[in-house]
C-alpha cells in the first residue's frame, strides 16, 4: 500500500472523463486530498451577507482530482473507505438567492460565519469531533461530524456535467452519513474510475434544505479499492453508522401533500415556524438551522393521494431548558 497526496490546486469543475488524471494509484492505495470549501475560496472568515453579491456561481463546488485507479474498468465497483476527515477551524452557511428548497420564500442573501471548536483529544469516529455554537446565548450547540459532500467517479458518456448536482456515479451526494469510518461504493464507467472529492462539510442535516451545510475547507483521506464482484452497484451505495445516538429525542414537524416536493417544503416551513415561536429565532436563522441540524424523513409513501414528510430536529442541540 502506498500513500499519496492531491494538492488544493489540483481541482476541476465538471465530471468530464476527458480531464487528465492528476495522480495514478494502485488499487488499495491511500490518498489525502487538501480541499478548499465549496465556494472555491470566495467566502472567507471575514465575509458578510453583502459578499454574496459578488459570488461567482460557476466556480462553486470544485472537486479535487481526478485520480486514476489502476485496474478499474467499466462494470467494476470502486470502494471508497473514508479514513479521516479534518476541517478548518471556521466554516460558513448561507442563504444564496435563487438556491435552496424555499428559495422563493427567502430571496435575501444571508451569510453566517461559524467558529469550529475541534476536540483535539478525540479522533471523531467514536466520540465528538467538535462543536459549533449556532447561538451561544440561546444555548443552541451543533455537534460536528465532518464529511465530504462530493465523492464521485467520471461518467461514461462524453461531456462536462456540472459538479453541483448528484449523479448515478456519485458527485454532490451531500450525504451526512459518509463521515470517518464509512465505506462508499461507486459504479465504474470509465477506465481508471477517475475519482474526485471535495465540498467539505463540518455538519449537515439530512436534506441540506437551505442549500448549504457548515461549509469548510478540509483534509480528507480515503483508500480506493477496485472490486470485480459487485456488478449490481449502479448508483452510490454505502455502509455507515447512525449519526445519532440511540437515545436521541427529536421534535418533528410534518408536511402532507399529494406532491412530494410540496410536502417536503411544508415540513421545513412548519419547523421554521416552530423554531421562530418556541426558540425565538429569526426565520432566516431557523431555515439555516434546519439545513445544518434537521433531518428530513419520508414517513409515508403508500396511502395515496398524499405523502407524509417529516423534518426532525434533535432536541440535544438545545442545551438550555425553556
Amino acid at each position: 500500500m502506498s500513500i499519496h497526496a492531491v494538492k488544493r490546486s489540483q481541482c476541476h469543475l465538471a465530471w468530464d472523463n476527458s480531464i487528465p488524471p492528476v495522480l495514478r494509484v494502485a488499487s488499495g492505495d491511500t490518498i489525502t486530498f487538501d480541499c478548499l470549501d465549496a465556494s472555491n475560496g470566495q467566502i472567507t472568515p471575514t465575509s458578510t451577507s453583502a459578499s454574496l453579491a459578488t459570488l461567482v456561481f460557476a466556480q462553486l463546488d470544485q472537486v479535487n482530482g481526478p485520480v486514476f485507479v489502476e485496474g478499474a474498468t467499466p462494470g467494476d465497483t470502486l470502494q471508497v473507505d473514508v479514513l479521516d476527515v479534518r476541517t478548518a477551524k471556521w466554516g460558513w452557511s448561507a442563504l444564496i438567492p435563487g438556491f435552496g428548497l424555499l428559495a422563493d420564500e427567502y430571496p435575501n442573501p444571508v451569510v453566517k460565519i461559524w467558529a469550529l471548536h475541534i476536540n483535539e483529544t478525540d479522533d471523531g469516529e467514536n466520540g465528538e469531533y467538535g462543536y459549533a455554537w449556532f447561538d451561544e446565548e440561546k444555548g443552541i450547540r451543533i455537534p460536528l461530524r465532518p464529511f465530504a459532500g462530493e465523492m464521485g467517479v467520471a461518467p461514461g458518456k462524453p461531456g462536462a456535467p456540472s459538479t453541483i448536482p448528484p449523479y448515478a456515479t456519485g458527485g454532490n451526494v451531500d450525504t451526512r452519513h459518509l463521515s470517518k469510518g464509512t465505506t462508499l461504493y461507486l459504479p465504474v464507467e470509465v477506465e481508471g474510475a477517475l475519482f474526485s472529492i471535495g465540498d467539505g462539510h463540518a455538519a449537515q442535516g439530512d436534506g441540506e434544505v437551505c442549500g448549504t451545510a457548515i461549509e469548510t475547507p478540509m483534509n480528507v483521506t480515503v483508500r480506493l479499492t477496485v472490486l470485480k464482484d459487485k456488478s449490481y452497484v449502479k448508483t452510490p451505495h454505502f455502509v455507515a453508522h447512525s449519526p445519532h445516538g440511540r437515545d436521541e429525542e427529536f421534535y418533528c414537524t410534518t408536511g402532507v401533500d399529494s406532491d412530494i416536493r410540496e410536502a417536503t417544503r411544508s415540513a421545513v416551513r412548519h419547523m421554521i415556524e416552530f423554531l421562530h415561536a418556541e426558540k425565538g429565532l429569526k426565520r432566516e436563522d431557523a431555515y439555516i438551522l434546519c439545513s445544518v441540524a434537521g433531518d428530513l424523513r419520508m414517513h409515508e409513501v403508500v396511502d395515496m393521494p398524499n405523502y407524509v414528510i417529516g423534518m426532525m430536529m434533535p432536541k440535544s442541540i438545545f442545551t438550555k431548558r425553556q
